[in-house]
């Protein structure tokens, strides 16, 4: 890398970071540093959900998949279409009639504290792990750039520099800040990609497309394979990655508490669905950029060009191969998407710690003042917890974004169970879904601490954690609930406690 590519990457740096705070305004209450105050238009939460929910996993993760592989990732973005459609008409409606801050007030609404305390503590851990996959994933350019330069900085050490910037950022933008520098990151990683693959083209040509057509790597539909052991074959991509999608954007407080910055519940609806459109064709740039990579350096393994992670071989292109400015300016965009992605953690970390804990756990409630301090600290204290789940999951193998994905489903399918239980079971009571969820959660919690760290071998693939989850919290808070008598309302329920 040369100078002038150094300096493009600190003055794209600070000029987001001034960006972040012009438009952040005045923090004066909860809804203004957690909603922005219900007033952002539905094209730029629209493009910060997409922004938020791929960050520098899909940048830096993505490309290794069509490299290694072929382009059957995209099969999963046909099931993230349909689940916001899901999403948009069964689970919005509810958060935006009863004015909630939170995902999880709807569970408090409909069985009581003790739920809505549960799975905002749930949301909490599951969120600081995989967000500490995301703290790699952002580190791992810098990384590459700083072995460029000669120097010997750990990741350890990058994590913990990566944090503390993240959290001077949040801690005085608020939402609003987050939402609008994420529509910027967006369109810089987008244009980024396909900038990579033009300069791939004009140096060695488009035969690496036919070739890789050869070698079957374009294919995209799977019709064969084992469906439990990971294999991307349709039904498994589609079908878990409809509920994956249900999940994430219908009960994780990241994507939902955009979505109520919404100025209204049909903005909000257009937002999601629209989203799932453009995530897709996201994932067709940065598999096609995978591709071109793979033809570029002639389908040499990573490890032989003296990688020690598969993640590294598109920051190795964007490093060694882009043309100077352009390096700089890609790299920057990476990192300071991958910032603004963690930004948007903390601000959903510590908005469900003052809604769905804190004022829970209070007997006095909260003023908007409190909130707003307690909201700040939260920032600050997750910030730096950052830190410990990015040193646990530092391991080179397999590939970050399965990852990252596979932390999230652990917890998913028993939040999103606890929210269609409340839905369709006028019956179950707030202990039957807290005994569901906590069974669902150790199920898949089982399955992937056996894969990842006892024998080593997939069980149940990644993508059928959402869904077993589901089905073991309506079975099992399904069964419970005949326990009681008669029916109960969703409006009356939330009085009730167990």
């Amino acid at each position: 890398m040369q100078t002038i590519d150094l300096l493009v990457i600190a003055a794209y740096l600070v000029a987001t970071a001034w960006l972040g705070l012009k438009l952040s305004g005045k923090q004066t209450g909860l809804k203004d540093f957690f909603l922005g105050g219900r007033d952002l238009p539905w094209w730029a939460v629209c493009l910060s959900v997409v922004a938020t929910e791929t960050s520098a996993l899909t940048v830096i993760g993505i490309p290794v998949m069509s490299y290694l592989g072929n382009l059957s990732y995209l099969q999963l973005g046909l099931g993230y279409i349909l689940g916001r459609v899901v999403v948009a008409f069964f689970m919005l409606p509810r958060y935006y009639d009863g004015e909630m801050i939170t995902a999880y007030a709807y569970l408090g609404k409909r069985f009581g504290t003790s739920t809505q305390t549960t799975a905002g503590v749930t949301f909490l851990i599951t969120r600081l792990l995989a967000d500490g996959i995301r703290v790699i994933a952002a580190a791992i350019p810098l990384k590459v750039i700083l072995d460029g330069l000669g120097v010997d900085l750990s990741y350890f050490a990058i994590t913990v520099i990566l944090s503390v910037v993240t959290i001077l950022y949040t801690f005085i933008g608020g939402i609003t800040a987050v939402v609008w520098v994420d529509v910027v990151q967006m369109l810089l990683y987008v244009v980024g990609g396909l900038i990579a693959i033009a300069v791939v083209v004009s140096s060695i040509g488009a035969g690496w497309l036919g070739a890789a057509a050869e070698a079957g790597k374009a294919q995209v539909f799977v019709w064969s394979g084992s469906p439990l052991s990971g294999d991307d074959t349709f039904l498994v991509s589609v079908l878990g990655g409809t509920v994956f999608a249900m999940a994430s954007h219908g009960s994780d407080q990241l994507v939902v508490q955009r979505l109520l910055a919404c100025r209204s519940k049909v903005e909000a609806q257009k937002a999601i669905i629209v989203s799932g459109v453009i995530v897709t064709v996201q994932f067709g740039v940065f598999l096609l950029v995978g591709l071109a990579l793979w033809g570029w350096y002639g389908a040499t393994a990573p490890a032989e060009l003296g990688l020690t992670r598969d993640d590294e071989i598109f920051p190795l292109f964007i490093v060694e191969e882009m043309p100077t400015g352009l390096s700089g300016l890609l790299l920057a965009g990476i990192l300071a998407a991958a910032m603004s992605t963690l930004s948007s953690s903390l601000s959903a970390l510590s908005s469900s710690t003052v809604t769905d804990v804190v004022a829970k756990l209070r007997r006095i409630p909260l003023s908007d003042a409190e909130g707003l301090r307690i909201g700040r600290w939260a920032t600050i204290c997750w910030g730096l917890a950052f830190i410990a789940p990015a040193t646990i999951f530092r391991s080179d193998e397999g590939s970050i974004v399965v990852l990252a994905l596979g932390v999230a489903g652990i917890t998913y399918g028993g939040l999103l169970g606890a929210f269609v239980l409340g839905i369709v079971n006028g019956r179950a009571r707030a202990g039957d879904a807290n005994i569901a969820f906590v069974l669902a959660v150790a199920v898949n919690a089982f399955f992937f601490v056996m894969e990842k760290y006892v024998i080593g071998e997939v069980w149940v693939a990644w993508q059928w954690y959402p869904l077993l989850g589901v089905l073991v919290t309506l079975a099992v808070g399904g069964a419970l609930s005949l326990r009681h008598r008669g029916a109960q309302s969703p409006e009356t329920a939330g009085s009730l406690r167990s």
